[in-house]
């Protein structure tokens, strides 16, 4: 053998152990879950109850554009349209979705009937912001779910006014969610953790919100809504197009983690927020009940712990949700069980595992939250639902009854619950998918059209004075500093977070002159000794969105004193 042939050998001995480490040293993917082995796609989308129920003895109860008219639209009367075989519990054998396999027959129904509407707006338009599909129908018009799943989203959301949010798992193992929105309040007609099948009344056409005139905005989001997917044309995949792979949720996964709560209100925590072993009973805590969300309680877990074990207070609470073990231990209104239950399964309760406090957590939030609405409803107190229930987790409920509200009786009250329900309030929106309470979701575009979007989606939005803040309106509204701080905020993914004051976010950022400003610049004015006293988000050509007393959010011209700072 001559030198040539022994450097080719050599060479080529070279690259095969260097094959042979990529192939069985490194790991096939840097994403942890997208090589996770996945149960049978037999298995359906998972309930609310079942996600927070890990165990038999958990803690968890409870209009321009195109007016073509589609022909292939539902019949109001009938549902013939709708398969037999339910979209997340159907036969394998027909056509998994795996290398090799075939995809399974797709048939679908329409969320209106055929002959009531038309469509009024198409995908991508709007300079590819409109991220869905508009059917223009007389206000009341009834909306059918396009496919059988869990309602994981129904209520008030930004820009849609209110919404509904279906996850469901199609024939093909596929997770996707399906959106509905612009329903006024009371044509939204079903409840986050209600199971719904293909072609089930589930709402009315309204025109909440960002809205002219009455129509469905419709979505289709593979991956889910609330877990990190991205809208497609659902025109196609009303028509029979498969749901595509998609990032987002691995709902079947082995690993829990790999779901992140698809199929439950638990979705709507922002994935890695908290330490990965308390991820997902936080997700299943914030199922228990729409009134208190997974961000939520993640939030106030940080208050309370800093998410650090352990912990017992001067007053005698343990554990990371810092409960008082005579309050844990009583009986919940709800259901007749005591609040801390052997959520994780090992057989006890106790303050001091992960999952038993967190549950916990949830179920006595949860029931803090509905005697407050009975209370409002009576006229008892008045405030908003999750402020006065953060106030009674810390106080007492008796102290929010004997306020009327939030409790200011004793001078702890002023030092210590009231900057305690602040915090979190202030922290929540850092737990908080983006996109998952509305319309609004950074699409990698710059910094300041982003936040001149996330501001759009409050025009509208009522004044209230000191109302408003990362996490959006509070006490029903926004002030000019409460619209700013909300718009940078979910422009920036949770990364920007300004002060509370027009005089303190003035400190933020650097100037630029009006000759340079662009798009999303923040516009300050009506200046005193102290500073700036107001500011709203530049928008181009001398216009600006404020929020104004009484008129609200709405857009208006740049002052003769306006002054701009860029902080994206």
């Amino acid at each position: 053998m001559n030198g040539k042939s022994l450097l080719w050998v050599g060479f080529g001995s070279v690259i095969g152990l260097i094959a042979l480490i990529v192939i069985i040293v490194l790991p096939s993917s840097e994403d942890d879950c997208a090589d996770q082995p996945t149960v049978s796609v037999t298995a359906p989308v998972p309930s609310v109850a079942a996600q927070a129920q890990p165990s038999p003895a958990s803690g968890a109860a409870k209009p321009t554009g195109s007016t073509a008219s589609v022909p292939n639209a539902p019949a109001a009367a009938s549902h013939s349209t709708v398969p037999d075989v339910p979209a997340a519990a159907v036969n394998p054998g027909t056509g998994e979705d795996r290398p090799g396999g075939s995809l399974a027959p797709i048939r679908r129904t329409w969320p209106l009937s055929a002959g009531s509407f038309q469509i009024s707006d198409t995908f991508g338009s709007r300079g590819g912001t409109h991220l869905g599909v508009d059917l223009a129908a007389p206000d009341g018009t009834t909306i059918y779910s396009v496919a059988d799943g869990t309602v994981v989203a129904a209520g008030p959301a930004s820009g849609f006014g209110n919404w509904i949010v279906v996850d469901s798992t199609d024939v093909n193992g596929r997770p996707f969610s399906a959106v509905y929105g612009h329903e006024w309040a009371s044509g939204v007609g079903v409840r986050v953790g209600q199971t719904v099948r293909a072609g089930q009344p589930i709402g009315r056409v309204g025109s909440a919100g960002q809205a002219t005139g009455p129509h469905l905005h419709f979505e289709i989001v593979p991956g889910g809504r609330l877990n990190g997917g991205h809208q497609i044309d659902p025109l196609p995949w009303l028509d029979g197009a498969p749901t595509p792979q998609a990032s987002g949720a691995v709902p079947n996964a082995v690993n829990p983690l790999c779901g992140l709560g698809f199929g439950t209100a638990g979705g709507a925590l922002a994935a890695g927020k908290v330490p990965a072993d308390l991820e997902i009973w936080y997700r299943r805590a914030g199922s228990i009940c729409p009134e208190i969300t997974s961000s939520i309680l993640a939030a106030q877990g940080k208050q309370e712990s800093g998410f650090r074990r352990g912990l017992t207070s001067p007053a005698g609470a343990e554990g990371l949700a810092q409960f008082l073990p005579g309050t844990a231990r009583s009986a919940d209104p709800d259901d007749g069980r005591p609040y801390l239950l052997d959520a994780d399964g090992n057989g006890t309760a106790s303050l001091w595992d992960d999952g038993d406090a967190i549950i916990a957590q949830g179920r006595y939030m949860c029931s803090l939250a509905h005697r407050i609405e009975g209370w409002i409803g009576q006229g008892k107190v008045r405030g908003d639902v999750v402020p006065l229930a953060l106030a009674a987790y810390n106080a007492g409920e008796g102290a929010v009854l004997a306020s009327g509200g939030m409790p200011d009786q004793v001078p702890a009250h002023f030092s210590e619950t009231q900057p305690y329900v602040a915090n979190i309030l202030a922290m929540e929106a850092q737990y908080r998918a983006p996109g998952s309470m509305g319309s609004f979701q950074p699409d990698g575009g710059s910094g300041g059209d982003q936040i001149v979007r996330a501001g759009e989606q409050w025009i509208g939005t009522p004044y209230v004075w000191g109302g408003g803040g990362p996490s959006g309106p509070t006490g029903g509204g926004l002030d000019g500093p409460g619209l700013t701080s909300a718009s940078v905020f979910a422009a920036s993914s949770g990364r920007i977070i300004l002060p509370r004051t027009a005089e303190q976010q003035w400190e933020k950022g650097s100037e630029v002159p009006l000759s340079a400003a662009r798009p999303g610049d923040l516009v300050f004015f009506d200046f005193g000794l102290r500073g700036p006293a107001d500011v709203g988000i530049y928008l181009g050509s001398g216009r600006m969105l404020r929020a104004a007393d009484p008129s609200g959010v709405g857009r208006a011209a740049v002052p003769g004193d306006g002054r701009l700072r860029r902080v994206m």
